[in-house]
């Protein structure tokens, strides 16, 4: 067998690939990545290896900014813990474990989850293997993060684990921030802090559902990621629309990705306009795209993968949010998707832009270079939503070209000046209009 073969990285569909840097494969991988989720093409503890391989390869300083992009711009949970776990567990990265872990933990589960990542190999059914010891920076990185933290947060999130959040109080040796937070700890562990007023606690309670979803909008706390997901409750429990539509008017949507509100609107459509006005509210200050702008969305079948086990929502879902976005914020557009062939669609607004793009064709297979060759025009600004697996070459862009992956996968296409952007949050769009500010 020939061995001195000249090697060349192609995409899953087989087309050729461009060869990333470490950090750049870095951020491919980590930026869509709900961690151990798979994913079309490749499961997710490849693409976990992956990360955990790749940390070692890119400067500490680059890794801890990636890890902080991916819990605060892409709104990721879990795959930022194992970059930082992982970043411990090597001598040249170690000194900024402490500070990026304080930073990247905004809930006090991510303390326990931290900690069940860096005892993975650990924490067998019977709990019978020896945990590895925690080292000095992560400790300091958790006693930091623990006292961001109030009761009602600790309450809420203290639940049953193979890791409790006494655990972790213990495990650090956190110093209080005065009195009253050495008091709170106290109730912590002495299992006595008051039970948080939550829908899961009132509901879990034997509470009235109605009552209780009518409080909690009045009391305003009904976070909006509790509030897309009851919706299809609260109207069973009839709750009146305009409480609901009223809530739905009012609330934060700045830690709320896309794809969450195209989710809400699956269950409960009678909230459509108020769902697409809250999703379009995230955009209304950001720069505007001047000139002419062309959206090209992939609608082949890999793109219809489901985002984690869970949930019912896919990749192209998630395209379909900042596609939903992106028109919002061009001054002229054309829209058009690609499979097997190239459809233009209709520059519609809100969800009936999703409508058109899932609807526009059969979702097959992929031929992203044919329908750049298509869709590209000299003097407008292209936007492709993908996730990068295609059957044939990709051509450079003839003007400003942007590449939005939408997924993990090892190898991507496209040659010439494209600007990739990985990631589903809306930071995607904002990102591409501050670079041209």
């Amino acid at each position: 067998m020939k061995l001195n073969k000249l090697f060349r990285p192609r995409t899953h569909e087989g087309a050729r690939a461009v060869a990333f840097s470490p950090e750049q494969q870095l951020k491919r991988a980590l930026m869509n990545c709900l961690l151990w989720e798979d994913q079309f093409y490749e499961d997710g503890v490849s693409i976990a290896e992956r990360l955990k391989a790749l940390v070692p390869t890119v400067a500490a300083e680059k890794v801890a900014a990636l890890a902080i992009e991916a819990r605060e711009a892409m709104k990721l949970r879990h795959a930022p813990l194992l970059i930082v776990r992982e970043m411990a567990r090597h001598e040249t990265h170690r000194k900024l474990v402490a500070d990026t872990l304080a930073r990247i933990v905004q809930r006090p589960d991510e303390l326990t989850e931290f900690l069940a990542i860096y005892w993975a190999d650990a924490l067998g059914p019977m709990q019978q293997r020896k945990r590895q010891p925690v080292s000095a920076q992560v400790k300091k990185g958790l006693a930091k993060a623990l006292t961001k933290f109030d009761a009602y947060q600790l309450a809420k999130y203290d639940r049953d684990g193979a890791v409790r959040l006494k655990d972790v109080l213990f495990l650090v040796h956190a110093k209080p921030k005065d009195v009253s937070q050495e008091k709170v700890w106290k109730e912590l562990v002495d299992g006595t802090l008051a039970s948080p007023d939550t829908w899961e606690v009132s509901l879990s309670g034997g509470k009235d559902k109605r009552e209780t979803f009518e409080r909690l909008i009045a009391e305003k706390k009904l976070g909006g990621l509790a509030l897309l997901r009851n919706l299809r409750l609260m109207q069973k429990a009839e709750v009146p629309r305009a409480t609901i539509a009223q809530a739905i008017e009012a609330m934060r949507t700045d830690r709320i990705l896309p794809y969450r509100f195209i989710a809400a609107a699956r269950y409960a459509p009678d909230f459509e306009p108020e769902l697409e006005s809250a999703m379009l509210k995230s955009v209304k200050d950001y720069v505007r795209l001047d000139g002419h702008t062309v959206l090209l969305i992939d609608v082949s079948g890999s793109m219809d993968g489901p985002l984690s086990a869970q949930s019912e929502m896919n990749r192209l879902e998630a395209a379909c949010g900042l596609a939903i976005l992106a028109r919002e914020v061009c001054d002229t557009v054309e829209i058009f998707t690609f499979s097997h062939e190239v459809v233009k669609v209709p520059p519609r607004r809100g969800f009936a832009l999703r409508d058109a793009v899932v609807r526009s064709q059969p979702h097959g297979g992929t031929y992203l270079g044919a329908a750049v060759s298509k869709a590209d025009q000299k003097d407008a600004r292209l936007i492709v939503f993908t996730d990068e697996q295609a059957h044939d070459p990709v051509p450079a862009p003839k003007g400003r070209g942007y590449m939005i992956n939408v997924a993990s996968y090892e190898h991507g296409v496209g040659s010439g000046p494209w600007r990739r952007v990985d990631g589903f949050s809306e930071a995607m769009i904002r990102w591409i209009a501050l670079q041209e500010t």
